[in-house]
């Protein structure tokens, strides 16, 4: 494949935490379709859909009925914060006809805002050692009984109870807290070992290995890609679902609907051993989004000075298993607030930008509130990012060449295609110069499309000196390809 013609994936993540809840994402998504597509991007992943505990206040996570994606008055409202059935469908088919695959995000592992209780006997558990409980098994009553009224059966007849879960953390005759365990469960082998191990996270917890369960998600699953014609999936917290379960019910997706073929994985770890570990676990039927990565974005933002740049990639999925990296700079867990907070410093997002999305990661993830802003941090849109997403979809080639004399604090490589490319990130606190050479290149003009007054011109020899200013990133380009860029910024605006 050459630059130009290569389909070079990118992915915008279409939501921040703190959107207001007006039921109007779906509607604003597809009235942005087009504009997302001509800016280079090929897949949006949109949050879940469907109804979660807190009726349309819920940002999706805090999952109570599968089957309801703003369709049924149920907890408080009939559309979800982000619209209605009919919404989101609409989305989708108006991304589709734009040329954008729809990424769907999927949360199996917990459930909560239960319709009634039962008598339910459980052990409890250490918090910080999950493998240990008391060995005294204490009858409590527990919010676990699921019979979606409002639907009344409606696409599925199935009724949840605390059969079909390992164990929760509330009881609600008393309101106690603290993780139980039900007698006769086990947690999942093929889990994270944080904490003994991390099969459970909080609400009830969805047992991936009861038959029944796994009937029941694979039906919906069924129902839900041939409803909705999704192209992949965003799996939620999988370092607390058996890695067992994903291949067959992956497999079983792609035979249906739009047989989706793509699926990321969230395992918030920074250590890339966990990450690998898990994509053997699991068959390697997925994808994971580069954690390990992100962390050491977020450490060179904080501290520049005691990071070796030279180093970015040793021990991330990014290195390791490059095919099964999608890369990322922050996301909805790691904004401001959040209970994952690790926001990568504003200054250093285009270097972090440049470097996911003008190598080789084959699925690099835009977040919304650094492509947009996010009013509620009072955080601006991230400079460049409109011009390095247009530049990896129409400049891009596919050979990276590293380029000699690199120190600690800068970083330079060239894309070679018939649209080089060389670029060039210093977290120093003065200006650089990287001096390059390239025969092939000679008498051209260069631009750096981020700071467009450095004008290089290629001697004969094909020597030329690159500047970047002090903690920044240069993208150097062919002033034809700059000029190009440059009417495709303006038609935007």
């Amino acid at each position: 494949m050459t630059a130009g013609t290569a389909n070079h994936e990118t992915m915008l993540q279409c939501f921040e935490w703190y959107l207001p809840d007006d039921h109007g994402l779906w509607n604003w998504i597809a009235a942005q379709a087009q504009d997302l597509a001509a800016a280079g991007f090929t897949m949006a992943w949109l949050p879940p859909a469907y109804k979660g505990q807190a009726g349309d206040a819920d940002v999706g996570y805090g999952v109570y009925d599968m089957y309801d994606l703003g369709e049924f008055d149920a907890k408080g409202s009939v559309p979800t914060k982000y619209g209605s059935r009919g919404d989101y469908l609409g989305a989708i088919r108006t991304l589709h006809a734009h040329g954008l695959r729809v990424l769907a995000d999927i949360v199996f592992n917990h459930r909560m805002g239960a319709d009634g209780e039962e008598r339910v006997t459980a052990h409890v558990v250490d918090v910080d050692d999950r493998t240990v409980n008391d060995r005294t098994a204490i009858e409590r009553t527990l919010d676990t009984v699921y019979d979606f009224p409002e639907r009344d059966g409606t696409y599925s007849t199935f009724r949840w109870n605390w059969r079909d879960f390992t164990g929760t953390d509330y009881t609600a005759n008393d309101g106690s807290t603290g993780i139980m365990r039900f007698a006769g469960k086990q947690w999942s082998d093929n889990v994270s070992h944080e904490r003994g191990n991390f099969d459970y996270i909080m609400g009830d917890d969805v047992d991936v290995n009861e038959p029944e369960v796994v009937k029941e998600l694979t039906d919906w699953g069924i129902w839900y890609t041939e409803t909705t014609g999704v192209d992949g999936f965003r799996l939620d917290a999988v370092k607390s679902i058996d890695a067992k379960f994903f291949k067959p019910w992956l497999k079983t997706m792609r035979e249906h609907g739009n047989h989706p073929d793509f699926a990321v994985g969230e395992y918030w770890s920074g250590d890339v051993d966990e990450l690998t570990g898990y994509l053997d676990d699991c068959g390697h039927c997925m994808t994971l989004f580069d954690v390990a990565l992100h962390f050491a974005f977020e450490h060179i933002s904080h501290n520049p000075a005691s990071y070796d740049l030279r180093s970015l990639a040793a021990h991330t999925l990014t290195d390791i298993e490059p095919a099964y990296a999608c890369a990322f700079v922050d996301n909805h867990d790691t904004q401001p607030g959040q209970a994952l907070e690790s926001w990568v410093q504003p200054w250093f997002k285009p270097l972090a930008y440049a470097y996911i999305l003008l190598r080789d990661s084959p699925y690099p993830c835009v977040f919304f509130g650094d492509w947009y802003g996010m009013p509620h941090e009072g955080t601006a849109p991230t400079p460049f990012l409109h011009e390095l997403v247009w530049t990896r979809a129409h400049l891009l080639g596919d050979v990276i060449v590293p380029q000699q004399g690199d120190d600690a604090r800068t970083l330079c490589w060239k894309v070679d295609g018939p649209h080089p490319l060389y670029v060039v990130l210093n977290t120093a606190d003065d200006q650089v110069v990287r001096n390059v050479r390239d025969e092939h290149l000679a008498s051209r003009t260069f631009v750096d499309m981020c700071h467009p007054d450095a004008t290089v011109v290629v001697a004969d020899d094909g020597r030329a000196s690159l500047p970047c200013p002090q903690r920044a990133c240069a993208v150097y380009m062919d002033a034809d390809d700059y000029a190009v860029l440059q009417e495709a910024m303006r038609r935007r605006v």
